[in-house]
């Protein structure tokens, strides 16, 4: 080896050692970077020595792909099981105490008692506060029911405006890796941002992605819709001011096209908002129709009938009423009735009423006067409704807590239907958490910085960087040795 190549070869071992311990460092300045890629200098040994000729960054497209599969249906997972658990804080603590199903029992045992003394004015005057408390416990729940509506419609509302922010960026990133590609420059950041925005879509929405060749990217719903192809196509949503139980939220386009929500428990939804329009448009208005039937069971229960005989007018309200004013068919979903059921103004003293009504019967008018004689023992229409109480009636089957049971057990029976829908959601929930949790883990293994791999690289060019030095030093001695035998 001559002095001229020798020179050559410590300068490029120098050169080298120089380039890989700023990878290196690179690397370990990163470790805690969950958005970052670990580098790596590629070298390539030539008649003149070896030499970094590019830095790679460390891919795993298929972990990449499962990985925002996993968090897209974790995502929406928690998000459901947040509403069912939103839901259920409208019950109260773990006795339930302010549900329906508790202030109904309240009730039930208050006319009992009032039955077995229906002369006595104060058990009289407090069975009516216990109506006006499971009216009020309908009437909230209700309105509880409908904010929760209204809050998945707002959070859409967020999560739309996100969205189309996060492709509008998608679609600037992407365009320049693709030129990046084509003309050779260093794109290595600009591939960790792109991954870092497929996360945060993902987590909003179920995608795809298509490789389009030279680094182009395109995204795709997991149901088809276009979200980028070139250029980032729009995403809109109308938000709505109000809700009740009538009232239909409006979808999310996609391109055009409606996202479709969730359903079920264990929810077939991918990403945040197709969770939110499950809630606002499946979850929330079965509990509200449960609510309805509540409100119109009881109305039925508590229902006057005409005394004559024979009778020939139709039941009407007693105790409950509501805004229709009606005894409403059995068995039919009433939409919006648990929201305006109240006490009837015929029994409340302080709006003129006279609650001695409610063991005589005739609150709307003669006929339907129970207690002709006017005795104070009379109990005869008490004990009805406390037996109308535990008699079966008919529910509509699609609000999903039965389709016969009496007013007391269908109110239960409400409760148990958000429980095991909340409960097998939670545990879906931690389930799909999992296993998002490991393959993140093993993504981040595959592609992120290992510190002990790194220290030992750094430990190895070390030894480079000395053998360099050695060589220059030796090549350095030899000089000097030439220069002074010429002199």
């Amino acid at each position: 080896m001559s002095l001229s190549s020798a020179i050559s070869t410590a300068q490029s071992i120098l050169s080298n050692t120089s380039r890989q311990t700023q990878v290196v460092s690179q690397n370990i300045s990163n470790a805690g970077n969950s958005d970052y890629s670990r580098r790596s200098a590629i070298l390539q040994t030539s008649f003149s020595g070896a030499e970094v000729i590019a830095i790679s960054r460390t891919q795993d497209q298929l972990l990449l792909k499962k990985s925002l599969e996993s968090q897209s249906v974790s995502a929406a997972q928690d998000t459901v099981s947040a509403g069912l658990e939103r839901i259920r804080a409208t019950l109260g603590g773990n006795d339930y105490e302010l549900s329906p199903s508790r202030t109904i029992a309240d009730l039930r045992d208050a006319f009992q008692a009032l039955a077995a003394a229906p002369g006595d004015l104060t058990l009289l005057a407090s069975t009516i506060s216990s109506a006006q408390d499971v009216a009020n416990s309908i009437n909230r729940a209700s309105s509880e029911t409908q904010a929760i509506r209204l809050e998945a419609d707002q959070a859409l509302e967020r999560g739309v405006d996100k969205l189309n922010g996060l492709l509008s960026q998608f679609e600037t990133v992407n365009n320049v890796v693709v030129a990046g590609t084509r003309t050779g420059a260093d794109i290595l950041q600009e591939l960790d941002q792109r991954d870092r925005l497929l996360r945060e879509i993902s987590s909003l929405i179920g995608i795809q992605v298509l490789d389009r060749g030279g680094n182009d990217l395109a995204l795709y719903t997991n149901s088809g819709q276009t979200l980028v192809e070139t250029v980032a196509r729009p995403v809109s949503f109308v938000p709505t001011n109000g809700f009740d139980a009538t009232t239909t939220g409006n979808p999310v386009y996609i391109d055009g096209v409606p996202l479709k929500a969730g359903q079920g428990a264990q929810t077939t939804a991918h990403g945040e908002l197709a969770a939110h329009l499950q809630i606002r448009d499946e979850l929330a208005p079965v509990y509200q129709s449960q609510l309805d039937e509540i409100a119109r069971g009881l109305v039925t229960t508590f229902a006057e009938h005409d005394q004559s005989v024979p009778a020939t007018l139709p039941d009407m309200p007693g105790l409950f009423t509501w805004v229709g004013a009606s005894v409403p068919a059995s068995g039919i979903v009433q939409p919006g009735m648990a929201a305006t059921l109240a006490v009837n103004p015929a029994l409340i003293s302080s709006a003129g009423g006279d609650p001695v009504l409610l063991r005589d019967g005739g609150i709307n008018g003669a006929p339907y006067i129970a207690n002709a004689g006017g005795g104070h023992g009379f109990s005869s229409l008490l004990d009805s409704y406390v037996t109308a109480l535990e008699a079966p009636q008919a529910f509509d089957a699609s609000a999903g807590a039965g389709g016969s049971s009496s007013i007391v057990d269908y109110a239960g029976n409400s409760i148990g239907w958000l429980e095991a829908t909340r409960a097998d959601a939670l545990v879906a929930a931690e389930n799909r958490e999992a296993i998002h949790i490991r393959t993140v883990e093993a993504y981040s293994n595959a592609t992120g910085v290992n510190l002990d791999e790194e220290m030992s690289i750094l430990l190895d060019l070390e030894q480079s960087y000395k053998a360099s030095a050695q060589l220059l030093s030796t090549i350095d001695e030899m000089i000097n040795t030439l220069l002074a035998a010429a002199r």
